[in-house]
């Protein structure tokens, strides 16, 4: 995908002038988004500090009422811009995943790639959550920590499916899930950092050998899979 391809996070689009006979939920939905993704928008450009609540207003095109009616400060706004689309990235994952054969490595090969090409087409998105969201304070890091939950039950999930293809295979080490998820966390955080986020989707091999070495144990040779 070129990088004019790439789904950066959209401009906000106001609701039309005058008389539209909208609903009010449908309104301060309106609202809401056209806030978090200028929040988000922003910070990708500017950096989390740099970033106020008078900007993310003049972006998003709505008062200042409206953002407090919304969200009690800037942070507010920033995470549940950082939240918002989390399910989407899991739901890619497993549909990826689905397609794959009987095979748990199979099903780590695409959903790893699933993975890596969703953040890749949202450059913006990436640039917010895996650089300027840790700088946003406490609650910015307690929130993703959260946030990895399902990946972690996700990498369980896939250690006891090799268990049941290869028997052979030593029991998983409790600290392995969050090894995975951490460690693949930050490589993307420093790939983002370095301007290669257009380039993610090149590391999944690597990724992938590094994951398998994990879950399945050092002594057991990386499946052979078809190359992404």
């Amino acid at each position: 995908m070129s990088r004019h391809e790439q789904k950066e996070i959209p401009a906000a689009q106001p609701l039309p002038r005058g008389r539209h006979g909208l609903s009010p939920d449908t309104v301060r939905d309106s609202q809401r988004d056209r806030l978090v993704e200028a929040m988000l928008r922003l910070v990708a450009r500017r950096g989390y500090a740099a970033t106020s609540v008078p900007d993310v207003i003049a972006a998003a095109r709505v008062s200042r009422n409206a953002f407090y009616a919304q969200f009690a400060d800037k942070e507010a706004c920033f995470l549940a811009g950082c939240e918002r689309d989390l399910p989407e990235l899991i739901d890619s994952i497993h549909t990826a995943a689905s397609g794959a054969s009987d095979r748990w490595s199979e099903a780590l090969r695409l959903g790893m790639t699933a993975y890596l090409r969703w953040w890749q087409e949202r450059p913006e998105y990436a640039q917010a959550y895996f650089v300027e969201m840790p700088r946003a304070g406490e609650r910015a890091v307690e929130q993703r920590d959260a946030a990895y939950r399902p990946f972690l039950d996700m990498f369980g999930a896939l250690a006891a499916r090799a268990r049941l293809e290869d028997p052979s295979l030593p029991p998983l080490r409790a600290a392995v899930p969050r090894l995975i998820v951490y460690g693949t966390t930050e490589f993307i955080a420093s790939e983002v950092r370095e301007g290669r986020v257009a380039t993610l989707t090149s590391s999944a091999g690597d990724l992938y050998h590094y994951t398998v070495a994990l879950l399945a144990g050092p002594d057991h040779g990386i499946p052979t899979t078809p190359s992404a």
